[in-house]
């Protein structure tokens, strides 16, 4: 799907602006694309259905999302407004506000459109046209899960609506949105193919496997757990689609591993002709970038464990303070960047990353040395996570992100298992074991069992290893909204390195200090502009 991807064109374009306002007269303009003149071929329907992919999701949301939560700080400016939201400082006039639902809307046209129109398309293959048609009420789905986790209630709408009609539609009830989605989701799955079935020119389309995953997040949302088993359950038997864990954790997020059998659902770019290159300002300036106004947490560096299992703050669990990344969940160094950390250079070199203050034998330059109010990082941490070696100038990268893979689909199971009391040592062995056997973990305090945790104990560990797992992918600020810990989380500093005064909160950076109040910020306000225009469209509580 790379390729098609990015063949957007210009009559797709062009048609999403003057279908609305096409109809169907004598004599049909012979100077532009109507709805008469468009659909004439299988190849203009599926230019229109590229455009519904690409708006699918966008490589910022994707990294900046992450610093809504307390794993990562957004420095550095307003990128996608995470800023003023970790502040608890923004309003409904706030741009990601809007554009979150513009854009949103904008994939819901698009697919609606396709919809709507595909089957004036002359001679059309039946079963390609119903395999597009499932493609793009998945994508319809996708939008409006997007919107309903972030707003609640929202507009829903089935066809493409009229100016007019916009200006007048109400907020559909989210339950009501919830069992739309999910019926999309349940009517495409009979004409999407498995993931072992596409030819290579289509990998990255919507496949069986790709629904029932974004299912099971949906049900994981709203705390269905029994339905959340069984969809997991679904995937998981191999009757629809062949997935499993990639053998290296590292190895899944380098570019000759693309289209994998663990990745489900992600976005498709292609070097030099869909790229991004957000790296330029995350990872270490000394490897080539620009400054840093994105960088991890302290707090979750501090949430991997030790390679015996043992969380940083168990007794027994042999961390030394003094020097606190020896004997850590290996997937911390595939994540985040470290005093000290070895950075692996394209050429096949090591360059040692120096961060804490004056460490940096070449103190001409001490790039990436912590310093409060300077170009490094915040926090005394970079990113590490999807580093493209084969990235050009500016860390330009067609390196395809993830948006929903098979780990998570483990962890969606393990977490609805325990929810519903039947968590055993067989599941945390499909599940949180084959994790960590995946990740490096060998000590068996790490990957046994232990029934003695309970319920409760067991809760604590998944939502962790969740964390840890899924690290720096954008879902983070998503489980603790629907664990409502947000506000337990998101209230006061956000921590960096041990590189402060040591009189202050120990010596540990302050380098932020959030706000979630709980009142309200579980759901983002309707946009100021969108109810300037329509005064049908109520407000959330506390907005």
């Amino acid at each position: 799907m790379k390729n098609y991807l990015i063949k957007i064109s210009v009559s797709a374009l062009l048609v999403l602006f003057l279908l609305p306002s096409c109809k169907k007269l004598d004599l049909v303009p012979t100077d532009r694309f109507t709805d008469v003149t468009y659909w004439t071929t299988a190849a203009k329907a599926d230019a229109v259905l590229n455009t519904a992919y690409s708006q699918m999701f966008n490589n910022n949301r994707f990294f900046l999302n992450e610093a809504l939560s307390d794993n990562a700080y957004n420095g550095r400016g307003d990128n996608e407004g995470v800023a003023s939201i970790a502040a608890g400082t923004y309003d409904a006039s706030l741009g990601r506000v809007k554009n979150e639902w513009n854009d949103h809307y904008s994939g819901i046209k698009t697919c609606n459109i396709l919809l709507e129109n595909i089957d004036k398309v002359p001679n059309m293959d039946a079963t390609l046209k119903e395999r597009m048609k499932a493609e793009a009420r998945f994508l319809r789905a996708f939008q409006y899960f997007q919107l309903m986790t972030w707003f609640g209630d929202v507009p829903l709408f089935e066809k493409d609506i009229t100016l007019q009609e916009s200006l007048n539609i109400s907020r559909t009830p989210k339950a009501q949105v919830l069992d739309f989605i999910l019926k999309e989701l349940d009517g495409s799955l009979p004409a999407l193919p498995k993931n072992t079935e596409y030819v290579a020119a289509d990998k990255g389309r919507i496949t069986k496997g790709a629904v029932l995953a974004l299912k099971a997040r949906v049900l994981l949302y709203e705390g269905r757990w029994q339905e959340v088993a069984s969809t997991c359950e679904a995937i998981m038997s191999g009757s629809n689609g062949s997935y499993n864990l990639f053998p290296s954790y590292e190895g899944l997020f380098l570019p000759q591993n693309e289209n994998n059998s663990e990745v489900m659902l992600d976005m498709q770019y292609v070097p030099t002709n869909r790229t991004y290159n957000n790296l330029f300002d995350y990872v270490p300036i000394s490897v080539g970038a620009r400054l840093n106004n994105f960088a991890p947490t302290q707090e979750l560096v501090d949430s991997y464990l030790m390679t015996n299992g043992k969380s940083i703050n168990d007794a027994g669990s042999g961390y030394d303070e003094n020097n606190p990344y020896v004997n850590r969940d290996p997937r911390l160094t595939y994540t985040v960047v470290y005093d000290n950390f070895e950075w692996k250079k394209p050429d096949g070199t090591i360059k040692t990353i120096y961060i804490k203050p004056g460490s940096d034998p070449d103190q001409s330059t001490k790039m990436d040395e912590y310093a409060a109010g300077g170009v490094s990082s915040a926090t005394g941490y970079y990113l590490r996570k999807y580093y493209d070696p084969t990235s050009i100038t500016n860390f330009v990268s067609g390196l395809n992100l993830i948006l929903i893979r098979y780990a998570d689909v483990l962890l969606m199971y393990a977490e609805a298992r325990n929810e519903l009391g039947t968590m055993d040592g067989t599941v945390w062995d499909q599940t949180i074991k084959a994790l960590r056997s995946r990740a490096g973990f060998a000590e068996t305090t790490a990957l046994n069992f232990d029934v003695s945790l309970g319920q409760t104990g067991l809760r604590t560990v998944i939502r962790n290893e969740r964390r840890t797992e899924l690290a720096m992918e954008g879902l983070r600020i998503f489980d603790i909204r629907r664990w409502k810990i947000a506000d337990q989380v998101l209230n006061g500093w956000a921590h960096g390195a041990k590189f402060g005064p040591p009189s202050i909160d120990k010596g540990y950076i302050r380098a932020n200090q959030r706000v979630f109040d709980a009142n309200k910020h579980y759901l983002w306000p309707i946009p100021r502009d969108e109810r300037s225009l329509n005064p049908s469209l109520s407000q959330n509580p506390g907005w």
